[in-house]
């Protein structure tokens, strides 16, 4: 008698750093992105006023960094 159990096409998978992005994460991420956007340049142009400098990091940096920080915040809920 044979194990039909274990069949190993079955188990084969897709690892999960290969899967596609979700659609409906990328359009929440730019909703979020774009959200952020205007108070990144207001905190960055701040920040250029008070160092006397530009900051390394810019305004669209910062605005992605921060949509990347929210998105999966909304998804883990």
């Amino acid at each position: 008698m044979t194990d039909q159990t274990s069949d190993l096409a079955l188990a084969v998978e897709r690892p999960s750093h290969q899967r596609r992005p979700k659609t409906e994460f990328m359009v929440y991420f730019a909703i979020i992105f774009l959200a952020t956007l205007p108070l990144a340049c207001l905190t960055w142009a701040l920040s250029a006023i008070q160092r006397g400098g530009l900051p390394e990091r810019g305004p669209v940096a910062r605005a992605w960094s921060q949509a990347r920080i929210i998105t999966p915040m909304i998804f883990a809920a």
